[in-house]
């Protein structure tokens, strides 16, 4: 069961539902970022606030779901409704962080912003995953991080900088204690063979792992 402190925060981008999705978000407070509360019903969850400028917000879907509070904001903002969302959240006492629906969509600019925040919220020592059914991602910085795959699934290492000391464990590819230049490809489509362990030295990176998609590399 998910600890009371862990926070669904929906977003607007593609989503599979498969038992992965709901396990991540079993026992969870949800928060839902304007569209993304299109993904409420068929989770079976019920968001306790809703936030946004609701500019993407259909107006069946605000009469579906117009019992839940809303926490309004100006389409002219500096923030994204998600970035909005995971504040309240904050707020709310979470301390990890499910984004459902983080990638995908029709905007590739908020698409993109959902992986550098959850990198900052990693930063921040928040526990941060990202998923869309066909792709989860955690966060990967300096120190060790544990991500249970099927095994023969795909996943990558994106480096968002130059990268040191990465060593990569029961993976068809592994590494040990390897530098990897900044837009370097080496750490794109390995095979995890179960649990894989991340180490790293220095750096900030995204695990994006595809954990149905069983097409080797």
């Amino acid at each position: 069961m998910t600890s009371v402190s862990t926070f669904a925060i929906l977003l607007g981008g593609a989503l599979t539902i498969d038992d992965r999705v709901r396990a991540l978000v079993s026992g969870a407070r949800a928060i839902a970022a304007d569209g993304g509360m299109a993904h409420a019903s068929a989770l079976g969850i019920a968001p306790e606030l809703w936030v946004g400028d609701f500019d993407s917000t259909a107006q069946a879907l605000m009469d579906a779901h117009g019992e839940t509070p809303l926490l309004p904001f100006a389409a002219e903002k500096n923030f994204t409704d998600g970035e909005l969302a995971i504040k309240q959240a904050i707020e709310r006492g979470a301390r990890r962080l499910v984004l459902v629906g983080a990638f995908g969509g029709d905007r590739t600019d908020h698409a993109t912003m959902h992986l550098l925040h959850a990198i900052m919220l990693a930063e921040r020592g928040f526990d941060v995953v990202l998923t869309s059914g066909t792709e989860e991602a955690a966060p990967l910085l300096p120190g060790e991080l544990q991500f249970d795959l099927p095994p023969g699934s795909l996943f990558s290492v994106i480096g968002f900088t130059a990268l040191t000391g990465l060593s990569l464990k029961n993976v068809k590819y592994p590494l040990d204690d390897a530098d990897i230049g900044f837009g370097a490809s080496r750490t794109i489509s390995n095979v995890a063979e179960g649990r894989v362990s991340f180490s790293l030295k220095s750096g900030r990176a995204l695990v994006v792992a595809r954990p149905h998609d069983f097409s080797g590399a």
